[in-house]
Formats: C-alpha cells, sequence, structure tokens
C-alpha cells in the first residue's frame, strides 16, 4: 500500500479521465490519495472530490503564488472549512520566490495565518518552499518557538541542512518525482540524512512526472516509481517503504482514516 499525499486531482488535466485515473492508482498500489488546495475559491470542488471517494482527503489552503489574487483568509476561517471530516491539513501555502507572481510580504502574512490555523486545530500544515529557504526557515522556526505546530514541507527539494533543522522541529519531508531525476544528487544526498520514520512520498499531479514517465502528465498510480528510488536510498525492500511511508503518513495526518 502506498499513498499519494500530495496531488491535484481537481485540475483541468483530470477532467477527462478521471475514474481511469484513480483505477489504476489502485492498481498501481495507491490505496490512498490526498488532494491539495490551491485556491479558496475553488475548495468546493477540491471538497466534493474527496468527500465521494473514501480513499482520497484534502487540505484546504491558498499556494504562494496566488495569495494576492485570491481573498485573503483568516485563521478562523480556515479553520471553519476544516471542521469537515475529509479535511486533513492545511495548505499548500509557503514561499515562493522563484516566480514572484505574489508580494512576498502577503505570501508571509498568509503562511503564517495558515500556521495559526494548524496549530488551534492540531492539523498539519504542508509548506511550498521555492527559492525561499532562509525565509521559509525564519517564519517556521519563529512560530514554532511561540507554540509548536505539526507540519511536512512537501515536493523537498532544499538543503540537507534545511531538513535536518525542520526535522528537529518534528516536520515530516515529502518527496516528489524530482529524486529520480538524473542531476538530483544533492536531494538523494540529503534523503540519506532523514530518519525513514519522517518520510512521505507524493507526485504532486499533474506535475513532475518521474523517470521514467518524466514529460508526460503525473498521476496519483506514479507515486510507484518514486517510492522504489525511495527505498533504494533508504537500503530497504519497496515493501518496507512502501509500509514506512503509509505509517508516516497516517501518523502525521492522524485526522486522516485508514480503509
Amino acid at each position: 500500500m502506498l499513498v499519494d499525499s500530495h496531488c491535484h486531482l481537481d485540475f483541468p488535466e483530470f477532467q477527462e479521465d478521471f475514474e481511469a485515473v484513480l483505477a489504476r492508482a489502485e492498481e498501481a498500489g495507491v490505496k490512498t490519495m490526498m488532494t491539495i488546495c490551491t485556491h479558496v475559491t475553488k475548495f468546493d470542488q477540491v471538497h466534493a472530490i474527496a468527500k465521494a471517494h473514501d480513499n482520497i482527503f484534502c487540505t484546504v489552503g491558498i499556494h504562494p503564488h496566488n495569495a494576492d489574487s485570491e481573498p485573503e483568509v483568516t485563521v478562523d476561517q480556515l479553520v471553519q472549512w476544516a471542521s469537515d471530516p475529509k479535511v486533513v491539513g492545511f495548505g499548500e501555502t509557503g514561499l515562493d520566490y522563484f516566480y514572484e507572481h505574489s508580494p512576498r510580504e502577503i505570501q508571509q502574512r498568509q503562511f503564517r495565518t495558515h500556521i495559526e490555523a494548524a496549530r488551534k486545530l492540531d492539523l498539519p500544515v504542508i509548506v511550498h518552499t521555492r527559492d525561499a529557504e532562509e525565509d521559509t526557515l525564519a517564519i517556521i522556526e519563529e512560530e514554532y518557538n511561540k507554540a509548536p505546530f505539526r507540519g511536512l514541507i512537501h515536493c523537498f527539494s532544499a538543503s540537507d541542512a534545511f531538513a535536518q533543522r525542520v526535522v528537529s522541529m518534528g516536520f515530516y519531508i515529502s518527496i516528489s518525482g524530482i529524486v529520480t531525476f538524473k542531476k538530483a544528487e544533492e536531494l538523494r544526498e540529503a534523503i540519506k540524512n532523514v530518519p525513514v520514520d519522517r518520510l512521505l512520498v507524493e507526485t504532486d499531479a499533474p506535475y513532475l512526472a518521474p523517470i521514467p514517465k518524466r514529460g508526460k502528465r503525473n498521476e496519483p498510480a506514479y507515486t510507484a516509481f518514486t517510492a522504489a528510488k525511495v527505498a533504494e536510498i533508504k537500503g530497504l525492500s519497496e515493501e518496507e517503504f512502501a509500509k514506512q511511508s503509509t505509517d508516516n503518513y497516517f501518523t502525521l495526518f492522524s485526522k486522516a482514516k485508514r480503509g
């Protein structure tokens, strides 16, 4: 059994063959999926997918790209949305200075809002960080020192030092198909130093398809390729890592119910 801990099943790329995508995931052993909210204005669509399938959970939040274009949410609004049984975390949120689609100040403010909501309900916050390692870490550490909260660095591609600092605060690390790419040696080295009980796997579908599917639309079934590579890096059998990463998902996202 595997869990795709981060995919975007509401995206238009899946409209035409949605049921076939789910069937292929099942065949590949991906028994649980978490579809991630990037716009609160589209939360109803994300939520509807999770409600319609026992093995799909969801989050609520605003991607940093959309921090300026979406209505600015309050802690209370996020908490209210997350009162539903199928909403098991907040995000994705965080900082993205690569594209800077939204001003940094707004990204940072919304990131802190999501963290406060996560702290209030003791649900994990799913963190996106790109070209913003220093500021992401500064906000996480500052907020954690106010009062602890649970979190996950999604699609991890930061430094080994970053990984060690967030893991020391109890965070988990989620690995995407990037780990299979030829030029990702630094990422593979960083993963060696992350305790196996802190690792999750994801697709970020429809993006970042792993080798041997690179260049194609990604989908939850391809979690298996990423998990196989991480198992190899950690010196585990695919079955051992599948069990461990699934256990890790349900430990972190404790509101999600095993099927």
